[in-house]
């Protein structure tokens, strides 16, 4: 059977989105959806979703990482199903979805491809030695570090992603560096099991452990850096729990096409 998709990034977090409003595929396939990520054999892609119909929303997003496994939130993702959404005419430039850490809201800009996506309240942040661990609506480790352009993410990443502590349910591993008025992120994901472009989720969880660590409350606004461009993530921090929180950036449609897929044979 042929598979219709659309492939989008967001500050380099790329993901390949398909129209299941229909209920026409059965994505509960681990395989296909890892073959169909593949970098050489596939379309590929961080990530895969479906865009579905659900009661009470505009749409649902079922989210699944590279390995195929089904995935805790996406911020990026969820920025580009969102813009995604907008180019379907299912909304125009504010929406309210489901996704599987709960409702979100979302503003998308009138050209499709700019979005502010509202994230989870978060009341808990922890300390793991000098590192901040914390759940943005995927879990999160965030370490300060120095000359970050030529740390080696991937070979540190996966070994505090694998430790004893983390390696049952896996953890993504933020590095941050001060850059100007904001932060210089590079990020390992868990499910990818690789560095990435971008983390939505990931720089979200950046800029809530360094408010906490600089000891500021309020209106606070953190541009952040990352190899695949700029994000913004503005929020309330009363001392306590983070509400209010937004995750902004470049959400782009790349290009759309058809693969002929056999998920009996995958």
């Amino acid at each position: 059977m042929k598979l219709n998709f659309y492939k989008y990034q967001g500050a380099g977090n790329d993901f390949i989105l398909v129209d299941n409003r229909d209920l026409s595929i059965d994505h509960h396939n681990p395989k296909l959806i890892s073959a169909l990520c593949d970098r050489r054999f596939g379309i590929g892609g961080d990530g895969m979703m479906f865009l579905q119909s659900r009661e009470g929303y505009d749409f649902e997003m079922v989210y699944y990482n590279a390995d195929g496994q089904p995935s805790s939130m996406c911020g990026n993702g969820g920025r580009c199903i969102v813009a995604f959404a907008k180019h379907l005419n299912i909304i125009n430039t504010e929406t309210d979805f489901l996704a599987v850490d709960g409702p979100h809201y979302a503003k998308v800009s009138e050209s499709g491809d700019w979005v502010s996506l509202q994230m989870i309240d978060v009341d808990m942040v922890q300390r793991d030695a000098e590192a901040y661990v914390l759940n943005t609506g995927s879990p999160h480790y965030v370490q300060l570090t120095n000359d970050l352009a030529h740390k080696d993410v991937f070979a540190e990443g996966r070994t505090i992603r694998n430790n004893a502590t983390y390696l049952a349910k896996g953890i993504n591993v933020n590095f941050v560096e001060p850059l100007d008025e904001g932060y210089f992120v590079r990020t390992y994901e868990r499910g990818v099991e690789d560095e990435t472009y971008a983390c939505g989720t990931g720089v979200t969880a950046v800029a809530l452990a360094m408010a906490q660590a600089n000891g500021q409350t309020g209106t606070i606004n953190t541009p952040i850096k990352v190899l695949g461009g700029n994000l913004n993530i503005r929020f309330d921090y009363d001392g306590q729990k983070y509400n209010d929180i937004f995750l902004e950036g470049p959400a782009v449609k790349v290009f759309s096409g058809e693969i002929e897929i056999n998920p009996v044979a995958v």
